[in-house]
C-alpha cells in the first residue's frame, strides 16, 4: 500500500509505502517539480499532506510539527513559531490570512 498525492490535475504522485508513516509523526517527500510535502496520518490511520514549507518563517519544516486537534479539526503546529495548520484544508488557525497548500490523497497499492 503506498500513499500518493495529487500534484496536478492529472496526475498523482507515489509519495511513499503508507507503512513508512507513524501516526502522529510527520514526514517530508520531494515532489517532482522541486516543492516538498508533509506528509501525516493521525491514529485513525487517515492521511494527510500539506506544502512542508512554514509560510511564517519560509523553512521547509512542517513535516517536523506536532499534530493534535482543535474543535475536531486535525492540524499540524510548526516546531518553529508553533502557528496551527489545518490539516484538511492548509488554513492557519492562528492567523486565517495564511494558508498552505494541502494535496488530496489516496492510498494505492503499487
Amino acid at each position: 500500500m503506498t500513499l500518493q498525492l495529487r500534484i496536478d490535475d492529472d496526475s498523482w504522485f507515489t509519495a511513499c509505502a503508507l507503512s513508512d508513516l507513524i501516526p502522529g509523526r510527520g514526514v517530508a517527500a520531494l515532489l517532482p517539480d522541486g516543492r516538498q510535502a508533509a506528509l501525516f496520518t493521525d491514529r485513525a490511520g487517515r492521511p494527510y499532506a500539506i506544502e512542508n514549507r512554514d509560510p511564517f518563517s519560509g523553512a521547509q519544516v512542517l513535516s517536523r510539527g506536532l499534530i493534535g486537534s482543535a474543535n475536531g479539526r486535525p492540524f499540524v503546529a510548526s516546531p518553529l513559531l508553533k502557528q496551527r495548520f489545518d490539516l484538511e484544508t492548509g488554513l492557519c488557525l492562528d492567523d486565517e490570512t495564511v494558508a498552505v497548500q494541502t494535496f488530496a490523497v489516496r492510498v494505492g497499492v503499487s
